[in-house]
């Protein structure tokens, strides 16, 4: 009889495969997704651990919305599975959902009813009642700092209130975890550093999050794994890290100006060499260029002729806007 021959560097990488599955709370496999002739998903495969955070990013029409809705069951897949844990997700009812806590972009609330009688009726959802029901209540609101506004109709609150409430109904039944799609849109700053240490608690937690935003600095902050999508596939999955690798030589100018600059200005700055974006805000000039020299050079240049004075300059490493950009595109898509 022979002697079968073993291959170590195979059976680790098998071995490391079976142990990324294990601790995997949320798979897609080979998912695809249409709407008449748009292909809204297609072939996306991606594995979600368990505690990880997410951020989940891409232009209009990159699919986002889409993967969201077939993860909690609203659309079925064309093509594919989805897991959470090992509970296949077939259609709106599945059990599996009771796994999952929802933060939608489109506010989930009554606003003639107060805080405490709208979790109520969303506990009911979740087969909450009695003792439990109360207690999951008062503990959300508590966490999301409502305890004292409980009685108020919603109508009376504030945008970010509204969001803070919106995130408590989605932990009434203790999800594993959280789809928080633009959580932040229309809140004050106060409000969003209250939802990020809201999000930041959860973590600490355990929670499993995935965090879909136009923000980047809010990625930067929250998250430890990018996925970025285009096109209804997944064009970068990797650390904050990892992926400014990707545009390491590039750097981004700030520039104190005298004075405002006009759209004129900025559109002639993004025609140079090496110049990837130009923005402005106020007197402040944002600039990324592909490497520091000639691009530099240039830019300084260009602003001596336009008649545009400057007061100071300095740069700084890549962005995770730059990475963005650089695999997407800087125009924004309406679809």
């Amino acid at each position: 009889m022979g002697t079968k021959k073993i291959d170590p560097t195979r059976e680790i990488a098998e071995s490391a495969a079976m142990q990324s599955v294990s601790n995997a709370v949320l798979s897609v496999r080979a998912v695809s997704k249409s709407f008449g002739s748009l292909k809204a998903v297609h072939d996306l495969t991606l594995t979600i651990d368990a505690g990880a955070c997410v951020g989940l990013l891409g232009p209009n029409g990159a699919g986002k919305t889409t993967i969201i809705s077939m993860i909690t069951g609203l659309f079925p897949p064309d093509a594919g599975e989805i897991r959470i844990r090992e509970h296949l997700v077939k259609s709106d009812v599945s059990p599996a959902k009771k796994l999952l806590g929802l933060v939608p972009q489109e506010l989930a609330l009554y606003d003639e009813l107060s805080a405490w009688d709208n979790l109520r009726f969303f506990g009911a959802l979740y087969d909450l009642a009695g003792e439990q029901l109360f207690a999951a209540m008062h503990t959300s609101l508590e966490f999301v700092g409502l305890a004292d506004r409980a009685s108020d109709k919603v109508r009376n609150y504030s945008g970010g209130m509204k969001r803070r409430l919106n995130l408590a109904a989605s932990l009434l039944h203790d999800p594993e975890i959280l789809l928080l799609d633009e959580p932040t849109v229309g809140v004050d700053p106060q409000s969003r550093n209250a939802i990020f240490d809201n999000i930041e608690l959860l973590r600490k937690r355990g929670k499993t999050i995935i965090y879909t935003t136009h923000y980047m600095e809010e990625v930067e902050r929250l998250c430890d794994r990018v996925i970025i999508m285009d096109h209804g596939e997944v064009v970068a999955d990797n650390t904050l890290g990892g992926l400014k690798k990707e545009v390491e030589k590039q750097r981004q100018l700030l520039i104190e100006m005298e004075r405002p600059v006009e759209e004129n200005v900025l559109l002639s700055l993004c025609s140079l060499p090496g110049v990837v974006t130009a923005k402005a805000t106020a007197s402040r000039l944002s600039v990324v260029v592909d490497e520091l020299e000639p691009a530099t050079s240039a830019v300084l240049e260009y602003l001596a002729r336009a008649g545009c004075k400057w007061i100071q300059i300095h740069s700084e490493e890549p962005t995770l806007e730059s990475v963005f950009l650089k695999l997407t595109g800087n125009k924004l898509r309406d679809l």
